[in-house]
């Protein structure tokens, strides 16, 4: 953190030359980064921006012209203000043009009323900066001590937000991108007042790839993700003027939080984690070559190739966390693999998160798929219990198409396991609109979607008190029947139909389009599932 102009003036090197401040009381504020003693005219492509320029004077031009060229070249390199020794040549005051121009540049002047030591000033302030960056380093140093600490020890989310509030003071809070808090630790303040409307208020501030302070609600924001996948925003409640220290903290846990949801893994046995490679990496298409996939599969004693392959999920039934839960996926894992070998099939098994194993089957062209499902359904169930539902996904013709099979098999899974009908195993078309969905609320795209399709009518609504969203819903869900959504709104159908024109205006939307109107509903839907149960 570098000093100010107004920090500057109060060394004593400088306070003992009188300052008097002509030009730029307004602009005090203006970090100085260094010191640069200047007796010529043409110095501004030396500098670099930030500089106090000390002068007697004695060079400068006696033409206005010339003088206001000289300040607005020094106000082009972005110096933060030019201090002028009086008695070399000037004596009480400075010129009119050389105020006037100066006045016109922004650019602060000091006049220095007795003589100064120049070489005085200019230690005396490069101290000042050389030990403002040296205790920034030391605060860098000790906040990476401090998060690779986090990491290392595996710090969950909680235990991050946690020492964040600690560290800075503030309450700080973790959402996702549709706005929705997922974590917090408002360190003593009061729940109602920070999070009472929150989605309305963080939609009013808007942040890209770099760290923002919004002045109107004190908040620094920044943004959480990696890889080139953001999935929320971490928001440090600082008030008026963050400090650098804040910055760094706030972008320090959130590369922590980003890591952390990387390396979330639970342990499993040594086959068990190279399956779950093979399966990751296929998903992910992390393999540049898919014969490399094929090359890894066959090593293990699952050969891919030529087969017909089907991506199944075992979805667990309860949710939980610690070492309980651990112990029933890895039981899961091993029973889903025993269930295979037992039935001759060769096929990778892993987990693929806190909540699912996963198993790549490869077919020959004797077995087929039906009788084979059926019978490693009874056998699943066999070793592991009713503790998870099989989900299957579309046959795949080859590694390429193994993350669709997979995908669907996961959303099968998620709604399956609210299912009550106790089938052996559930597919796709078990699925309806609403259900997939809910499946995807916690899917940054299904966020981000919602964001695109209704973020603008959103944040009418939560800047003007309007309730624009609801007649959108009304009018959808009477499917576009103008005269029956206007009865269900109590409007009349002036009224309803000016709504609606509103509506179209804000999000530049044709809602006669029947495509148009089915993409807002499908937004609408996909708003409540990812709201719902928040």
């Amino acid at each position: 953190m570098l000093p100010t102009l107004a920090e500057v003036l109060e060394l004593p090197a400088l306070k003992r030359a009188r300052p008097r401040v002509v030009v730029g009381s307004d602009r005090l504020d203006v970090p100085v980064r260094w010191v640069h003693i200047a007796e010529v005219t043409d110095l501004a492509h030396l500098l670099r921006g930030g500089e106090l320029v000390l002068s007697t004077g004695i060079a400068m031009p006696d033409d206005p012209d010339a003088l206001r060229r000289y300040i607005d070249d020094l106000a082009a390199a972005g110096v933060s203000g030019i201090a002028v020794e009086l008695g070399r040549k000037y004596h009480a005051e400075l010129p009119p043009a050389f105020l006037g121009a100066a006045r016109d540049a922004g650019v602060p002047v000091v006049l220095l009323d007795r003589e100064a030591r120049f070489v005085e000033i200019t230690e005396a302030v490069h101290i000042r900066v050389v030990n403002e960056q040296l205790e920034e380093l030391r605060e860098s140093e000790k906040l990476h001590s401090v998060f690779t600490q986090l990491s290392v020890e595996g710090a969950d989310t909680a235990q991050i937000l946690h020492e964040v509030a600690q560290l800075s003071g503030c309450p700080v809070v973790l959402e996702n991108l549709t706005h929705q808090v997922l974590a917090c630790d408002l360190n003593g303040e009061d729940p109602g007042t920070l999070l009472t409307s929150w989605e309305s208020r963080s939609r009013a501030i808007r942040s890209g790839s770099h760290t923002v302070h919004a002045p109107s609600t004190g908040w620094l924001v920044t943004t959480v993700g990696a890889r080139g996948q953001d999935w929320g925003r971490l928001i440090l409640i600082v008030g008026a003027n963050p400090t650098q220290r804040q910055s760094m903290l706030i972008e320090r846990a959130a590369t922590t939080l980003a890591l952390g949801r990387l390396l979330e893994r639970h342990q499993e046995s040594l086959e068990r984690q190279t399956h779950r490679t093979i399966i990751s990496s296929i998903i992910d298409r992390a393999y540049s070559d898919p014969e490399e996939a094929l090359v890894r599969a066959r090593a293990v004693g699952v050969p891919l190739k030529g087969r017909e392959l089907v991506g199944l999920v075992l979805r667990l039934r309860e949710s939980g966390t610690g070492l309980a839960a651990q112990a029933r996926l890895s039981d899961t894992a091993e029973g889903a693999a025993r269930a295979c070998r037992e039935l001759r099939l060769p096929a990778l098994v892993g987990s693929l998160d806190d909540l699912r194993v996963g198993i790549l089957l490869p077919l020959s062209s004797k077995q087929r798929l039906e009788p084979t499902l059926h019978m490693l359904a009874d056998r699943v169930r066999h070793t592991t219990g009713d503790a998870a539902v099989l989900a299957v996904g579309s046959s795949a013709d080859g590694v390429r198409e193994v993350r669709r099979s997979f995908l669907e098999a996961r959303q099968v899974g998620d709604v399956a396991v609210r299912q009550s009908d106790q089938r052996p195993f559930y597919r796709l078309p078990d699925l309806h609109l609403r259900g997939l969905l809910h499946l995807f609320r916690d899917d940054e795209r299904l966020q981000t979607y919602v964001e695109r399709e209704l973020g603008p009518l959103l944040d009418h609504d939560a800047r003007h008190g309007d309730d624009l969203t609801a007649m959108l819903r009304c009018y959808l869900g009477a499917g576009r029947n103008k005269a029956l959504a206007a009865s269900r709104a109590h409007l009349s159908r002036p009224a309803f139909y000016e709504r609606l024109r509103r509506i179209g205006n804000i999000l530049d939307a044709d809602l006669e389009s029947v495509e148009t109107c089915l993409s807002l509903h499908v937004a609408l839907l996909s708003l409540d599932s990812v709201r719902d149960e928040r």
